[in-house]
Parts: C-alpha cells; sequence; structure tokens
C-alpha cells in the first residue's frame, strides 16, 4: 500500500511545487493575485509568506531583484522526465525499478529548486526591518495555528470514520 500511495503521491507533489515554482511572481503583491488565492496554505505554504507586510518600495524592487535572479539560475522543469513517467505507466510490463529512479531524479531536481527558493526567501526576509520581521514570525505563528487546527480536525473525522466502520461489521 506504501509503494501505491508514493507512486500516486510524489508525482502529484512534485508537480504541485514544480507549478508554484513555475508561477513564482515578481512581487508579492502580483503574487497574491496571480494564483495563490487558488491554493491552500498546506500545498505550498511559503507563497503566503510575506502576506500582511507593508513593504517599502526599495523592499519591493530588492525582492523582485531576488526572484528575477533566481528565475535566471533556476533550472527548468523537465518535461522529458514526466514523460517518461507516462511511458513507465502505460508499459505492457511496469517496471518498478525504473519507475523508482526515474521518480528519485525528478524528487532530486525538486529538492534542489526548492532549497534555492528557500535561500531567496531568507535573502527576502533579511530585508525586513526586525519591525516587519516580528509581523512577519507573529502571522508565521498564526499559518501554523490554523494549520494545528485543521489537522487536528482531519485526524478527528478520520478516526470517526474509522470507529463508525468498524462498528458497523
Amino acid at each position: 500500500m506504501r509503494k501505491v500511495t508514493a507512486v500516486v503521491v510524489v508525482p502529484a507533489l512534485i508537480l504541485s511545487f514544480s507549478a508554484a515554482w513555475a508561477a513564482e511572481v515578481t512581487t508579492t503583491d502580483e503574487m497574491h493575485q496571480d494564483n495563490a488565492a487558488t491554493r491552500s496554505m498546506t500545498q505550498i505554504p511559503q507563497s503566503h509568506m510575506f502576506d500582511g507586510i507593508n513593504l517599502t518600495e526599495q523592499q519591493r524592487q530588492q525582492m523582485r531583484d531576488l526572484m528575477q535572479q533566481a528565475r535566471h539560475e533556476r533550472s527548468p522543469i523537465s518535461i522529458n522526465d514526466l514523460e517518461q513517467l507516462h511511458e513507465l505507466i502505460i508499459a505492457d510490463k511496469f517496471d518498478e525499478t525504473a519507475y523508482k529512479a526515474q521518480l528519485n531524479r525528478i524528487a532530486q531536481a525538486e529538492v534542489a529548486r526548492q532549497v534555492e527558493m528557500a535561500r531567496v526567501r531568507n535573502q527576502m526576509y533579511h530585508l525586513l526591518t526586525p519591525a516587519q520581521q516580528d509581523v512577519l514570525n507573529q502571522k508565521h505563528q498564526q499559518r501554523m495555528s490554523e494549520m494545528r487546527k485543521l489537522t487536528n480536525m482531519q485526524q478527528a473525522s478520520s478516526l470517526q470514520a474509522v470507529s463508525s466502520t468498524g462498528s458497523n461489521q
């Protein structure tokens, strides 16, 4: 069951993170107007990192410059990798070893992209004043609290579903 879950979840995560990486925009304002509204915080928690922070024009420009530089330096998402996954799925005989190897190549590239974005976000964070950093940290704590509540509610409903299914048998 774990292998099936990994085969289904890993490509989905890769695609969602790749889409997030590809959709990064030059300012935090544009990011929120563009497509972040269609995603939940649990999918891409860092896309909301600078929500509620009032930036000076100089800070906005510096952040734009950092994002522009990161865009030029990052490696593109390999469509060939995704095509190879598809070919392995539709093959007459499933080759689990080849599929795992392909997933590992894709995952390694995705990790490198995420590390690069974390580096850029770190640089952006250090452009903030101490007061702005405090606001950002408070907002982060609020989001984490909301996510914990959501996770607890999901776990509770999952336990209820299991217990009600068990009592019906």
